[in-house]
């Protein structure tokens, strides 16, 4: 490979709620100077830190180095819903409603294979249940169109023999403190994580093993005398094999051009709710997280913490390949989502949106990761198809165990998945995936 040149970095907009109810738990550590390791990593987020961790598992003692492009949590990460989920999730087929049977148990088996490995450091990294709660997930019906597509999915869980509840209209309300909902269905297996906390904890945690350095974008990559050499503003550190985690950016890296959707998605966080202040009390439990029946709508989760009682919405989905939006896009869809929020909680009409940020997806149009060893001892794990808490950490489990040599059935079903296939040239993709996308989310209604 040649030297690449990395032009364009990661640009976030908005001021995430999670990071700022986050608190560091490490000092930051930038690169200065010039480092060698066994192992790089790029990328400090789900598939990044996990990776580490799976080498530091594999290969005790071996020297890894993890670099990230601004502050630990900044980016995508820390900027999800926070859901961890194992049931078949494929934003990009308008309904959650498996498809394969076949296919369908695999990935429900390496969701769960993500989401154990995920406790496992939880409980090593002292998480607490406001970090990495295992509460389950409801997706709530707020139309008949939702209902019926509950129904399928309640359907398509049975015949796996996987468990559900069903919840009618009364129950829903005692548990969000709202009648906009008809109906519900509980699966216990997600969970449901501070994300913000969940990546800080998890670099702490990994701070014995790993050297992470922050503020320390790759400018460069190039393959010199056997290693791998990722040049950043502050130093350069090599290393004979490397991972990248960078999720959508792994096309300026100069792999999968041309194949990979970069999709945005926006979310608010109310003020906190505190005794004595008008509607405290009036959201139901003290904490819930609801999917919408149908994926376009709007997610939403409850928490509670010293501060009191928070309420999160998630709505809207955009393409834009060019990896960033404006501020004023943020202010409007808040503006929607303050419509969409007093739909819901009319009685909590004053409370104010304290924070609104967008948060970037990467999806392939077959739902493949991308994956693989892209360059002799150069290995991606990337592409998240909406799901990033689980499916980047499996990723990343995986490339640490493809670039070790570590073999297992769970690694060749992986490996074995196609390529992700190509888009249309531009502007015709940015064209048909924005129309797609609005038409589903005009065809979502009342639920988002």
């Amino acid at each position: 490979m040649k030297e690449r040149t990395i032009s364009r970095l990661p640009a976030e907009a908005g001021k995430s709620g999670w990071l700022a109810l986050s608190e560091r738990r490490a000092p930051r550590r930038g690169l200065d100077g010039d480092r060698t390791a066994d192992w790089l990593v790029i990328g400090a987020g789900f598939a990044g830190l996990s990776a580490a961790r799976r080498l530091a598992q594999l290969r005790p003692g071996e020297t890894i180095a993890v670099l990230e492009a601004g502050e630990v949590a900044q980016g995508p990460a820390g900027r999800n819903s926070g859901f961890m989920i194992d049931l078949p999730h494929n934003l990009a087929a308008g309904e959650y409603s498996p498809g394969d049977l076949g296919q369908s148990t695999r990935e429900i088996a390496e969701n769960r294979y993500a989401i154990s490995f995920a406790a496992s450091a939880a409980e090593e990294y002292g998480m607490s249940r406001t970090v990495f709660d295992p509460a389950g997930k409801i997706n709530a019906a707020a139309t008949s169109r939702g209902e019926r597509l509950n129904a399928d999915f309640a359907r398509s869980l049975a015949g796996m023999q996987e468990p559900f509840e069903k919840l009618d209209a009364q129950a829903m309300q005692a548990l969000t403190g709202t009648s906009y909902y008809r109906s519900g269905l509980y699966t216990p297996g997600a969970v449901m994580i501070q994300p913000a906390d969940y990546i800080r904890m998890f670099a702490a945690g990994l701070g014995a093993v790993a050297d992470i350095y922050e503020n320390a974008p790759v400018v460069t990559l190039k393959r010199e005398g056997g290693l791998w050499a990722a040049r950043t503003p502050g130093g350069t550190v090599r290393a004979p094999k490397a991972i990248l985690g960078v999720n959508g950016h792994i096309e300026d890296f100069g792999h999968f051009r041309g194949r990979l959707m970069h999709v945005f998605t926006y979310a608010s966080m109310t003020g906190a709710l505190r005794p004595g202040m008008d509607g405290y009390g009036r959201t139901g439990a003290a904490k819930w997280g609801l999917l919408p029946a149908d994926p376009m709508g709007a997610t939403l989760r409850k928490i509670s913490g010293v501060d009191g009682e928070r309420i999160v919405i998630r709505t809207r989905f955009t393409y834009d390949p060019c990896l960033k939006v404006s501020d004023a896009r943020i202010a409007k869809v808040a503006g929607e989502q303050r419509r969409s929020f007093e739909a819901r909680f009319p009685h909590l009409g004053r409370v104010p949106l304290e924070f609104s940020w967008a948060g970037s997806l990467c999806l392939s149009l077959n739902h493949v990761p991308a994956f693989g060893e892209v360059d002799e001892g150069l290995y991606s794990a990337c592409c998240e198809n909406g799901l990033g808490t689980v499916k980047s950490t499996l990723a990343g489990i995986m490339a640490a165990d493809l670039a070790t040599g570590t073999s297992s059935e769970r690694l060749d079903s992986y490996a074995s998945q196609p390529q992700p296939a190509r888009l249309p040239p531009e502007p015709f993709a940015w064209l048909g995936i924005n129309s797609v996308i609005r038409w589903q989310e005009l065809r979502a209604g009342r639920e988002g």
